[in-house]
């Protein structure tokens, strides 16, 4: 693991920890993004951090961009050397697949896509090599995921399943975007899943719907009174399979503004995770059962 340093323009540097994705490299950019932050470094006026890398943005005429590089490279080690742990929470995130909206939206879009005569989920089922979209549901839903960015578009998450890297499920991109995406569309694409928290052009694989919003910007929704963005950096995500009853009912609970998400404070240890994934998810799964 390698980390590069490149400018963008006179006002940002870019930082990357590795070229890959993966925890080891979520956890050191998240340490030194904290330490770049908590430097106070004079001209610096935001930090943006990502899955694996982070930019600085800083006023060039308070800070010299050869000199604002220097001093996050200063903190490199101390970053490598910090305890990969996190004090955070599981979420359970209700799920409706293959639900009807994003079907409709699929086969509206097949002439973008690389199987043209199956769904989406269909497709994803037969690269990694499962029998059915039954069995590929339960290897998407029965283990956890981890929240390693949210932004791109405001509030979307990226999730990095918590899983050994040759478990983990991977599909491509669409070969051409689409146009258009339901809100709330649980998707794919690569190594991770996202919730679109928006209605709007996408190419990640739509395997279905969650009732529950993630992201409101007049704060209506009662358990986004306090901040208009649900998820963090940092939170892990169960999937919870569902069926259209159980979606119109929490629909109808959001817009009553009675749903609670089920969510547990956890600690994550990556070390431990490593050591036995097995058992650190099952822990995990026990916390939420517990909730």
């Amino acid at each position: 693991m390698k980390t590069r340093y490149s400018y963008g323009g006179d006002e940002h540097i870019y930082v990357e920890i590795d070229d890959e994705m993966s925890l080891d490299a979520f956890f050191i950019c998240l340490s030194l993004s904290k330490l770049v932050r908590a430097a106070n470094i004079p001209g610096v006026t935001e930090i943006c951090p990502a899955n694996a890398s982070f930019e600085v943005r800083f006023d060039p005429d308070v800070i010299a961009p050869d000199a604002m590089m220097a001093k996050i490279k200063e903190l490199e080690h101390e970053a490598e050397a910090q305890e990969k742990r996190l004090e955070t929470r599981i979420i359970e995130i209700p799920v409706f697949y293959e639900d009807p909206w994003t079907h409709e939206t699929l086969m509206r879009f097949r002439e973008r896509h690389q199987d043209p005569n199956g769904s989406d989920l269909e497709y994803a089922a037969r690269i990694n090599g499962y029998d059915s979209v039954a069995a590929f549901i339960e290897a998407h839903h029965s283990q956890p995921w981890f929240v390693s960015m949210v932004g791109f578009v405001s509030g979307l998450p990226f999730l990095y399943q918590l899983v050994e890297r040759d478990k983990q499920l991977e599909v491509p991109k669409y070969l051409r975007p689409r146009t258009d995406t339901p809100k709330l569309t649980v998707g794919h694409g690569g190594c991770f899943a996202c919730i679109y928290s928006v209605r709007g052009a996408g190419g990640y694989q739509m395997f279905g719907i969650t009732p529950m919003p993630i992201y409101d910007p007049e704060q209506k929704t009662n358990y986004l009174s306090d901040f208009m963005v649900f998820f963090r950096p940092g939170d892990i995500v169960k999937w919870k399979p569902i069926d259209r009853t159980d979606y119109d009912r929490i629909v109808k609970e959001v817009e009553a503004g009675t749903y609670a998400p089920r969510i547990a404070e956890v600690k994550f240890d990556l070390d431990a995770f490593n050591a036995d994934m097995t058992g650190f998810n099952a822990k995990l799964m026990e916390a939420l059962n517990d909730a």
